[in-house]
Parts: C-alpha cells; structure tokens; sequence
C-alpha cells in the first residue's frame, strides 16, 4: 500500500504462523524492520530464514507471552536492536473448545494469561518505550468476533476477548497525551492453521454467515493492520474495526443471494 511506514520498527507477539505471520510479511512490504516473537524455537528459526534471506530487517525472539517478564524481555531486545518500537501488535493467543462448567483452572489460567494477560502488559512494555520518542506510536489488539457475538462452547475465550476490546479503549484514553493510538481487529472467520479443522468439518455452516460468502484469510487482516498502523489513519482511536465480510450484518446474511 506504501503507506509511509518505511524504516517504522513493528513487534508483533505470536507472529510466526497465521495472522501474525501474514501481518509481518505485510510490513515488511512496506520497508518497516519487523519482531515477532514466539515459544517454537524450530519457528522463529523458520521464519528468521525466510524472510532474512530476502533481505528483510528481522528479529525472531523465543518469548512466552503468558509471562510478564518474557513480554518485557521481548520489548527490550525490539528496544535494544532498533533503538526504538513504532508499532507493537498484540496477537498471540490460544483457545479451549468445551463446555464452560468443564474448563480446568489449569486451562482457564492458560487463556487468561496467553489471551489477556499478555496484552495487558505487552501493551504497557510497548507504551513505556513509545514514550520516549516523539511521535508516539501505535498499539494494535488481535480481537474476535465472539467479543461482537460470543459463541458457546468457548465461553471463557469469547469474555476475554469482550475484555480485550474494553481494555484497547481504557488504555487508548490513558496514552492519548502520549501520541500512543490504541486500537482492536475483530477478525471474523478466518482461515489459519488453528481453524482448519473446523473448517474443513464445518465450511457450509461458517460460509452462510457471512454476505460476501467466503472465508476471511490472514491476507485481509494484515492489510488492516498496516493502514490502522499508519498516518493515514492518525484520527481512529480507542475502537475495534471489525473485519469480517459483513459476518451476521443482518439475521439473514444470505439474503441477497436468495433473491
């Protein structure tokens, strides 16, 4: 898009695989330098082959974003190679497909800490380096479409994620002063490796949601992540911008394919 956001330095937690990968590769067409960090050491090498061999500025740290200390650790490196963050993107995640009155306290802390936790303080790891420089910078929050209509079965993930989009105001508010944006994707169904399971047992179902009737890729996301990013949106602040191809815009979404 050359949105002019060549040189900006870009984290992005969780960002080897899926929207996050896809994010990267995004920027990285844009000219910015790129971080993403991740628990898969065989991925990080992966991704740090990929993209370095064609010349891209990367760096691919091993970072549990569940701990506070690994999110600031992160941070730091980020800090300590580029001097500096311009973008930081929050979006690694994970989910436990039950019943609600069946998650364990072992997995209800797994999702809050990897879902919720993480951007609480990833966010604040971010903002504290933002505030050093002029400018400020952006923060961006991997939300859901469950936080726009929860789905049962994954109740816990569905309220973290209503939390996520609470949280992305309250700190846009608090940074403002600081010229830190703050903002949420609401991805509607997209096609990731976590989902193609469901996918490929439930595709007609998924599909009859939404009015354009396909299913969302990573591409979409990180195309929304880049202009969210940059000046060209400087006034959109502290909201969610759904991406979703009209998912559930009305009770009969197929409407106009039936007429």
């Amino acid at each position: 898009m050359k949105l002019g956001l060549k040189g900006k330095v870009v984290a992005i937690t969780g960002g080897t695989t899926g929207i996050g990968r896809e994010a990267a590769a995004a920027f990285l067409e844009e000219g910015c330098r790129v971080a993403v960090c991740g628990r898969s050491t065989d991925k990080l090498e992966e991704f740090r082959d990929h993209f370095a061999q064609a010349g891209n500025d990367v760096l691919a740290v091993r970072a549990d974003v569940s701990k506070v200390d690994e999110i600031r650790g992160f941070a730091r490196e980020v800090e300590d190679r580029w001097h500096t963050i311009h973008v930081w993107i929050n979006n690694a995640g994970t989910n436990v497909r039950k019943p609600f009155d069946q998650v364990t306290e072992e997995e209800w802390s797994r999702l809050i800490d990897t879902n919720f936790k993480s951007v609480f303080f990833g966010t604040a790891a971010a903002a504290e380096i933002m505030k050093k420089r002029a400018g400020g910078g952006v923060v961006l929050n991997t939300g859901s479409f469950t936080s726009v209509i929860p789905t049962g079965g994954i109740a816990l993930y569905s309220a973290i994620k209503a939390g996520v989009d609470s949280l992305t105001r309250t700190t846009a508010a608090e940074l403002a002063v600081h010229g830190i944006r703050v903002l949420s994707v609401i991805p509607g169904y997209i096609e990731t490796p976590l989902t193609s399971k469901n996918v490929a047992a439930n595709f007609e179902e998924l599909v009859n949601n939404i009015p354009l009737k396909r299913l969302g890729k990573p591409q979409d996301l990180a195309s929304a992540y880049v202009f969210l990013a940059s000046e060209a949106a400087d006034y959109i602040d502290g909201t969610s911008l759904i991406v979703s191809g009209a998912k559930f815009s009305t009770q009969n979404p197929m409407w106009c394919w039936q007429k």
